[in-house]
């Protein structure tokens, strides 16, 4: 496979076999190549590399300070491993959920089911792309799952921004609660297992 970047694999269908059975039967089948990854989001499979070094620091930086923030409770910070939710799949930056993973695994064992999951964080990556899936096409779909929390981290947002979503509405897929902090502001996680966690300088500084 070439050309992987960001790429939206297409799927035609017959009238025997629903899109979600195809997409999810192809995703499972799917061996890419190291520095990728492989998403089901509304309707499509979608490939994407990888996160660059700022990437990587913003979340590294959000995860030793959230494992701090969980540290004696009945939550931890994951990361690298597939949220599933009616035959879609994502990849969030990282995640909460129990220690022990294999307490909420989905029903094939491919990762983890989104209804043990209570909070999503991505971080936004450079490109039209990539922004307007964390932005629009994962927030629908977080909200449809009923993840209680999801946050943005958002470098191209203005100067910068935080957006904290709450208050899922599966039928409406939106979050009725919508909180946006520009860098250089604490954003405060407002309820649920990390309620109280402050997203700031010492996160998103550059």
């Amino acid at each position: 496979m070439t050309a992987l970047a960001h790429e939206v694999i297409p799927v035609v269908t017959n009238e025997s076999v629903s899109v979600d059975e195809i997409l999810w039967e192809t995703w499972k089948a799917m061996e890419l190549p190291e520095g990728y990854r492989a998403e089901i989001i509304e309707g499509a499979i979608e490939v994407s590399p990888t996160g660059r070094r700022r990437h990587a620091v913003v979340i590294s930086r959000t995860r030793r300070a959230l494992e701090a923030h969980l540290s004696g409770g009945e939550y931890v910070a994951h990361q690298d491993a597939n949220v599933i939710h009616r035959r879609k799949s994502w990849i969030p930056d990282l995640f909460l959920g129990p220690e022990d993973l294999d307490e909420i695994p989905d029903e094939e064992g491919l990762g983890v089911d989104a209804a043990g999951v209570p909070m999503v964080i991505d971080v936004v990556s450079p490109g039209a792309r990539s922004v307007e899936r964390d932005r629009v096409r994962k927030r629908r779909e977080y909200a449809r799952a009923g993840i209680a929390t999801y946050v943005i981290i958002d470098d191209f947002d203005g100067e910068g921004a935080v957006l904290v979503l709450t208050a899922p509405n599966r039928k409406k897929a939106t979050y009725e609660d919508e909180h946006r902090v520009p860098y250089g502001t604490e954003a405060v996680i407002p309820s649920g297992p990390a309620k109280g966690f402050v997203i700031g300088e010492a996160i998103t500084r550059a």
